[in-house]
């Protein structure tokens, strides 16, 4: 495993920024969304123009106990574009949800918006705005939000570490190229970039001592590119997936994280003293270390396997007589939509279609409809059924909250808010329709998700 990731060699990172208050001593905090210029390649090269909260990338990370109430103001001062903040993977009051149009207006250049709920699961979450997501994102707006247990609650390790998984579409200029609309991109995979980066640097690196337990919270943020994980040096259990804690952690060997997914991995670092654990991704052209832990001695006590995490209090999903709702994804490049689709209310044929830059459909409809897809009521449980006919994997995420998938068996996987559907799948979730309101359910590439694939669910 190379010790770097050679797209641009070499980086520095930025330091951590606290968050900028307003006046008086008991304004809430202010999340400040604007361009600003950050070093990601080496001093080679001019720092890079991005979109920063609080002039830093990733944002800051915002870490709260289970409980407590989030108070946290939006201040826009981006050029020329509307934003919000979606607060992923919480369960929260819809109007807190952060999508314009559908559970707030759209917050203007110049001015803001004040997000406040409590925060009812412990996990690892991230906030991310949901206006022009495919170039906001890609410029740099994103940061994670961990809500911790009680203190009492808390696993018991050395340290706990927050890892942002991104890439950047660079030029050899260091500068972010602007084809967010590309009509390759909407109609593939989406918007891959060049340029890996761990907490906006090539490569994450840490001193550790040989037996260290450390809670690492992984997070990808880019808007396309699935991350498969591997490790060296390291025994490593799977603890929890988008937050959601599993019932018991389980040892694995590798991982993988599709856009807006988490996993939170503990690890006990075993590689001799002098030696370097590592946590690398395959790419389609090596294996590249995104993690370096420098082991150093003497050699520490060998301890237990973990025990879970504490759980979240999570509804009761009962499938027997459950409505099923199925969804069916077409389109995209090397399949694209044969029968046409409908769109803003008219039925398309493809090239139509292709032209207003809509590549994909739920169940024949490109975009948002004026009736949702499941209109639920309070308490309902839900299955959905999800059939990809398409040649490209898709990371469907439900707002709101959290769903289990329903296996081949009849038994149900790990509370999740965000499921890969790959090519020629058939995949099934279940949820419990708890909170009122109208929800976003849509592919988490953003590019997929503005050229069609996005739908609601309405809870009533």
């Amino acid at each position: 495993m190379p010790n770097r990731r050679e797209v641009i060699a070499g980086a520095a990172g930025l330091p951590l920024l606290g968050l900028a208050r307003r006046a008086g001593a008991a304004a809430a905090p202010i999340l400040r969304a604007a361009p600003e210029r950050v070093r990601l390649a080496p001093e080679a090269y001019p720092e890079t123009e991005v979109w920063a909260y609080n002039g830093q990338v990733p944002g800051q990370t915002l870490r709260y106990e289970q409980g407590q109430v989030l108070e946290v103001r939006l201040e826009n001062a981006l050029p020329e574009q509307d934003s919000t903040i979606h607060w992923h993977g919480l369960r929260l009051p819809n109007e807190m949800d952060g999508v314009p149009g559908l559970t707030q207006a759209p917050v203007r250049p110049g001015e803001g918006f004040d997000y406040r709920f409590a925060l009812r699961d412990a996990g690892t979450f991230w906030y991310h705005p949901h206006a022009h997501s495919v170039e906001q994102i890609s410029r740099g707006l994103a940061g994670v939000l961990v809500v911790d247990e009680p203190e009492a609650a808390r696993p018991d390790v050395d340290g706990d570490e927050v890892l942002v998984l991104d890439d950047w579409r660079m030029a050899s200029d260091a500068v972010i190229r602007d084809d967010f609309g590309a009509w390759h991109d909407m109609s593939h995979a989406g918007r891959l970039g060049n340029y890996v980066t761990v907490n906006a640097r090539p490569e994450y690196r840490r001193k550790v001592a040989q037996g260290e337990r450390l809670r690492l919270r992984l997070v990808n943020t880019a808007t396309a590119r699935i991350f498969t994980l591997r490790f060296r040096g390291m025994r490593v259990w799977l603890a929890a997936l988008d937050g959601m804690p599993l019932e018991a952690p389980g040892e694995i060997e590798e991982v993988v994280i599709a856009p807006a997914q988490r996993a939170d991995i503990l690890v006990d670092l075993l590689a001799e003293p002098g030696e370097e654990a590592l946590i690398a991704s395959v790419e389609r052209d090596g294996t590249y270390a995104l993690a370096g832990f420098e082991v150093t001695g003497p050699g520490g006590v060998a301890r237990d396997a973990p025990a879970a995490l504490v759980p979240n209090d999570m509804p009761l999903l009962e499938l027997e007589g459950a409505r099923a709702v199925p969804l069916v994804m077409e389109g995209g490049a090397m399949r694209g939509l044969p029968e046409g689709a409908v769109w803003r209310g008219n039925k398309m044929e493809m090239r139509a279609l292709a032209e207003a830059g809509q590549f994909w459909a739920f169940n024949g409809m490109a975009g948002m409809g004026e009736a949702p897809l499941v209109d639920a009521f309070l308490g309902e449980t839900i299955r959905i059924p999800m059939t990809n006919r398409t040649a490209f994997s898709h990371a469907m995420h439900l707002h709101g909250m959290h769903f289990r998938e329903v296996m081949n068996d009849g038994s149900l996987g790990p509370w999740r808010d965000t499921l890969r559907v790959a090519p020629g799948e058939v995949r099934e979730i279940a949820f419990v329709a708890e909170t009122p309101g109208d929800w976003m359910f849509h592919c988490h590439m953003p590019s997929h998700q503005m050229s069609g694939m996005m739908n609601w669910i309405r809870v009533s």
